[in-house]
C-alpha cells in the first residue's frame, strides 16, 4: 500500500517561545484532501504548528498546503523530503498564483481547487507520470472532509466547516476574489448539515469568506441550521444588516459572532481598494446597532496603509471600534499579496520595498513591505500596534463586556469574551517580529 504524508506548515516561531495558541484550529484543507484520497492509500498528517515533522517517515508522496505566509517554510520542508527522492506536491492559493516559483521547490503543483483533479494526480503518481502542473476548477465539488486525519491532535474544540467559496465583491487586496473572479460557489446544504451532525460538536466556525454572498442560499442554510441547536461564527458583509429576514434567521440558527471587514472609514480609501459599495449601504453605526439588536456580536477588521490614511485615521478608527462595542477588532497594516491587483499596482508604482517578502530572510511578521503615501513604513507599523493596544486595554474590555452582557446574558459567552480578549491583549506583540519559517524544528513548548 502506498503512503501519502500531508503537511500543514507553520508561519514561524520565535526562538525559545511557545507556539501561539490561536493557531491551534483544525486545518480544513488537509481534511478535504484526505477525504478525496482513495482508501488504497495509507494516510498520515503532520501539523507543523503543534508538532515536529518526522522527516524520516516511510512515505511515498508528500502533499503540502501552502499559504503566502508559510511558503518559505513549505519550501524548506519540501527540500528535506526531496533530498530523500520522495516527490512533493504543493497546493493552495500561493502556488496557484505563483506556480513557477513553487515548482522550483516541489515536483508538482495543484493550481486551484483540487476536487476535480486530485484523483488524477494520484493516478499519475502511481503510474510514475506525475505532471508538473495540474489546474483545478473554481467551482465547488461535493465531498466530505475526512476529519479522522486530526486524530491525536489537540485542537480547539471548534468545528471548521466550509459552506461555500468565493465572494461577489472584488476588493483589490484579496486573494479570494482574485481567484474566484467575483463569483460565489455555494456548497450543497445537505452536505453541510451532514458534516455538522457527524462532528457531534456544539461550536463551529464557517470558513466562508462571505457567508451572505448568495441571499437565497444563506436563508435556506440558516433555516436548516436552526434545527441543530448549535452555535456558530462566520464572516460576512455588513449588507446583512439591511435584510431583516436574513438577520432573524441568522440569529435563530445559532450565530453569535460575525466577522465584518470594515477595512477603512476613509471614503477615498474604500474607492481605492474597490470597496466603494461600503459607502452606499447606509450609516455604519446604525447598521452596527441593527446587528447588535439582533443579538449578534461583531468582530470588526480594519486595514491601514492605503493612500488616504493619516494619523487622524487611526484615532478615529479606534474610537469607532470602542464606541460601537465590538467584541473583537483587528487593526492591521496593508500587506500586498502576490497575484492581487494591489500587489500589481504597488509594483507598477515602484513602491514595493521587498517584492518577494515571503521569501526575504530579513522580513519579520509585522513589517511593512511597501512605501505608504502619507507616513513611513515604521510609523504605519507602530500606529497599528498602538491601535491594538488601545482597543484591548482593560477599560475597553470592561466597557465592551458590559455592553455584550446587556445584549446577551449568557455567562458562557461572557466567559469566552473575557478570556479571549485578555488573551488577545497579551498576544498583541506575540506575532510581531516573528521570523517566517524559523525555529520550527525545535521541540514544541
Amino acid at each position: 500500500m502506498k503512503k501519502i504524508t500531508f503537511i500543514y506548515p507553520a508561519i514561524g516561531k520565535k526562538a525559545g517561545k511557545k507556539y501561539i495558541r490561536t493557531w491551534k484550529m483544525e486545518p480544513l484543507p488537509i481534511a478535504t484532501l484526505a477525504g478525496l484520497t482513495p482508501p488504497a492509500f495509507q494516510k498520515e498528517f503532520f501539523d507543523d504548528r503543534i508538532e515536529l515533522i518526522d522527516y524520516d517517515t516511510n512515505t511515498n508522496l508528500v502533499a503540502i498546503t501552502v499559504e503566502t505566509y508559510t511558503a518559505k517554510r513549505a519550501y524548506s520542508i519540501a527540500k528535506r523530503f526531496r533530498d530523500r527522492d520522495i516527490p512533493v506536491v504543493m497546493g493552495g492559493y500561493h502556488p496557484s498564483h505563483l506556480s513557477e516559483e513553487a515548482l522550483q521547490f516541489c515536483d508538482s503543483v495543484v493550481a486551484g481547487n483540487a476536487e476535480h483533479i486530485w484523483s488524477t494526480v494520484l493516478s499519475d503518481f502511481e503510474n510514475g507520470k506525475l505532471k508538473p502542473l495540474y489546474k483545478g476548477t473554481a467551482g465547488y465539488n461535493s465531498g466530505m472532509p475526512d476529519h479522522s486525519i486530526y486524530q491525536g491532535k489537540r485542537y480547539l474544540n471548534l468545528g471548521l466547516v466550509e459552506t461555500g467559496r468565493g465572494c461577489q465583491f472584488d476588493c483589490s487586496f484579496c486573494h479570494i476574489t482574485t481567484y474566484y473572479e467575483g463569483k460565489y460557489y455555494p456548497r450543497a446544504i445537505p452536505d453541510i448539515i451532514n458534516e455538522i451532525k457527524i462532528s457531534k460538536k456544539k461550536y463551529f466556525f464557517f470558513v466562508d469568506d462571505n457567508l451572505v454572498s448568495n441571499r437565497q442560499f444563506a436563508l435556506e442554510l440558516f433555516k436548516e441550521l436552526a434545527r441543530l441547536n448549535i452555535f456558530w461564527a462566520s464572516q460576512g458583509a455588513l449588507t446583512v444588516a439591511k435584510d431583516e429576514e436574513l438577520l432573524h434567521w441568522m440569529k435563530k440558527s445559532g450565530c453569535i459572532l460575525l466577522l465584518i471587514g470594515f477595512e477603512s472609514l476613509e471614503p477615498e480609501n474604500l474607492k481605492q481598494m474597490n470597496k466603494s459599495w461600503n459607502l452606499r449601504i447606509g450609516d455604519l453605526q446604525k447598521l452596527v446597532q441593527t446587528v447588535h439588536k439582533a443579538g449578534i456580536g461583531i468582530y470588526a477588521t480594519f486595514v491601514f496603509g492605503f493612500d488616504f490614511d493619516t494619523p487622524e485615521t487611526f484615532r478615529k478608527t479606534v474610537e469607532f471600534a470602542v464606541e460601537n462595542k465590538f467584541i473583537y477588532a483587528a487593526f492591521n497594516h496593508l500587506l500586498p499579496f502576490p497575484g492581487t491587483p494591489l500587489y500589481d499596482r504597488l509594483k507598477k508604482e515602484n513602491r514595493l520595498l521587498k517584492p518577494n517578502w515571503w521569501l526575504d530572510d530579513s522580513y519579520k511578521y509585522g513589517d511593512v513591505v511597501f512605501k505608504p503615501a502619507a507616513m513611513s513604513p515604521e510609523e504605519l507599523s507602530r500606529r497599528c500596534v498602538d491601535a491594538r493596544n488601545e482597543f484591548f486595554k482593560l477599560s475597553s474590555i470592561f466597557s465592551r463586556g458590559v455592553s455584550l452582557f446587556g445584549r446577551n446574558t449568557s455567562l458562557a459567552l461572557m466567559s469566552i469574551f473575557l478570556s479571549s480578549n485578555l488573551h488577545l491583549k497579551e498576544e498583541v506583540g506575540g506575532k510581531l517580529s516573528l521570523p517566517l519559517g524559523a525555529n520550527l524544528d525545535e521541540l514544541p513548548k
